[in-house]
């Protein structure tokens, strides 16, 4: 997600003057057992895995409307009599009916509980899949309303009803945090992806051109003139990700040469009267995007679906393989570079940071929200790679110097488990600072690559935790950098390097910090010397002409010299 970002000079645009990160969710201190069901893997929701959605949905611009069905499949993981399906669907959203059953025609029983529907299904018998069975079981839910609107999307999420430039009907969601059951029935838990994908078919009025996530597979025209558009996704997808598009667009295509050995479809999908206009930015920027994303992280995930940017009414998104493009054909972030470096304004911010998602956020998911960091902070670092890929380590540095000043460290990167609840918007820059920390420890350029590479083959299209990564870098850097991210992620304490000196005599150590931190620091001096600070006082006589000013200024920590 584009962070929110507001500047002085923007007053006309934003409310604000001051910087802050985007926050999918409100910055709630209690939560409700509202909050528990759309977080947690209860009783519910453990007894069944999604395989598959396949979503049909017919759009009332007028009414702002929409109506449809979603046919959910899913594998059976625990058997048994009397099972309670925890569906999820926002209101006002409504659930007309729900279907099982051989050829989907047994009604099911739902109770409504806010944003949950319960769904029983009298004396049948759930059976656990036998291995290599897929499909087992599907419910077929038919549902209408008008969904939540999006006030200030994508960062106030919800259904999106604009008008181009031309006055012409423009719609699209954005959803992220607050869920795809705004719009859609679904189990709406970040750690239960489709493992089989999903399909969308979109009805619009003929005059409109509905795109969605992945590849189209029909185009089907309907009796009273209007057109089903169908899209297929075949890799595992968050529920978030999974939007139409629809709107006045026109279509032009490119390939791309990549790692897999292969090509690379490339899409484009813009409005009719900015054909021109993409053409010369996304010619420019999206090759060179992949060939920095592909060095850095290893292949596009998702060359079965391709890659596609979609003109959108809001700034971005990194719905899977259809990205949300709204950064208005400019240089930077809306025409500023949030660095303050210089360097921000040399690619398009929008093109490089969603597309950094789908390798951080759609390829590597975390199972719950509170662990958001790893989507947001390493998309964010991959801007600081972007820059070293083409302008250099010098340059790189700068960027993420300069993305540094604005964290607040307010409340810690991990939020709350189990409750759907993110942690500090801090998560983009001090993420990509942590990171940028661990290299410097790591000090072997090569093996970070390899790390962040390994990251995405170990857990290829897959969901994890904060913990997962954190240990993988640990065994694979072959250092144990536990407390550092304990330190970063989990406190909002800077380390404070306290030190004086006597000539060449160093006195140093740790504070505001927690128990037994002890990162390393690098002095580049006339020679690379190391330091090995603890919480209790250390001395060295450093080498001659070295010093505390020589200290690597990449590492994210702040100094206290004592008299």
């Amino acid at each position: 997600m584009p962070r929110f970002i507001t500047r002085l000079a923007l007053l006309p645009f934003f409310l604000t003057s001051l910087y802050s990160c985007a926050q999918p969710l409100n910055k709630k201190e209690y939560f409700t057992r509202q909050d528990t069901l759309r977080g947690s893997i209860g009783p519910g929701r453990d007894w069944w895995d999604v395989t598959h959605y396949n979503l049909s949905v017919s759009i009332d611009y007028g009414k702002k409307e929409i109506r449809g069905s979603n046919q959910i499949s899913f594998n059976v993981l625990k058997g048994g009599k009397d099972k309670l399906l925890q569906l999820d669907l926002q209101t006002p959203m409504q659930v007309d009916s729900i279907l099982f059953g051989p050829q989907l025609k047994t009604k099911a029983a739902f109770k409504r509980e806010g944003a949950v529907c319960w769904v029983t299904f009298g004396e049948k018998e759930f059976n656990p899949d036998q291995p290599g069975a897929k499909n087992q079981e599907s419910i077929l839910v038919y549902f209408h309303g008008k969904p939540h609107e999006a006030t200030n999307p994508p960062w106030d999420g919800g259904w999106i009803w604009e008008k181009d430039e031309k006055g012409r009907p423009w719609m699209t969601v954005a959803c992220q945090g607050l869920g795809a059951s705004v719009w859609y029935p679904c189990k709406d838990h970040q750690g239960d992806e489709p493992d089989l994908g999903a399909t969308v078919s979109i009805r619009v009025p003929g005059s409109f051109t509905a795109v969605g996530n992945g590849r189209m597979t029909e185009k089907k025209s309907n009796p009273d003139g209007s057109n089903t558009w169908t899209w297929q996704v075949k890799n595992p997808i968050n529920n978030y990700n999974i939007v139409p598009y629809i709107g006045q667009y026109v279509h032009w295509e490119d390939l791309y040469m990549g790692e897999n050995g292969k090509p690379l479809s490339l899409d484009y999908w813009v409005l009719d009267y900015d054909l021109e206009k993409s053409k010369k930015q996304f010619g420019r920027d999206v090759k060179r995007m992949l060939e920095a994303f592909e060095y850095w992280f290893g292949p596009y995930p998702f060359y079965e679906d391709g890659y596609k940017l979609v003109e959108s009414p809001h700034l971005g998104m990194e719905h899977q393989s259809a990205i949300a493009y709204g950064n208005q054909f400019r240089d930077g972030y809306l025409g500023m570079d949030l660095s303050g470096s210089g360097w921000g304004r040399k690619w398009d911010y929008i093109i490089v940071h969603e597309s950094g998602h789908e390798w951080f956020a759609n390829n590597i998911t975390t199972k719950d929200i509170a662990d958001m960091w790893v989507h947001e902070g390493f998309t964010m670092y991959s801007e600081v790679l972007f820059t070293e890929y083409y302008y250099g380590k010098k340059a790189a540095d700068e960027y993420l110097q300069g993305i540094r000043t604005q964290i607040s460290n307010d409340i810690p990167l991990i939020g709350k488990y189990g409750v759907n609840k993110e942690g500090s918007g801090d998560m983009y820059n001090k993420g990509a600072s942590l990171l940028h920390t661990i290299r410097q420890v790591i000090h072997n350029d090569s093996l970070f690559r390899e790390i962040l590479r390994g990251l995405n083959q170990e857990f290829r299209h897959q969901t994890v935790d904060s913990k997962e990564v954190e240990d993988y870098f640990s065994k694979k850097s072959g250092k144990d950098l536990s407390g550092i991210f304990e330190q970063y992620l989990r406190s909002t304490d800077i380390p404070v390097l306290e030190y004086k000196t006597e000539g060449n005599k160093l006195h140093y150590r740790w504070s505001h910090c927690q128990a037994g931190f002890d990162m390393p620091l690098l002095l580049e001096g006339k020679t690379e010397y190391w330091l090995y600070p603890r919480t209790d006082w250390q001395e060295v006589l450093l080498p001659e002409g070295t010093g505390i000013k020589d200290l690597n200024p990449n590492f994210y920590i702040s100094l206290g010299k004592l008299p």
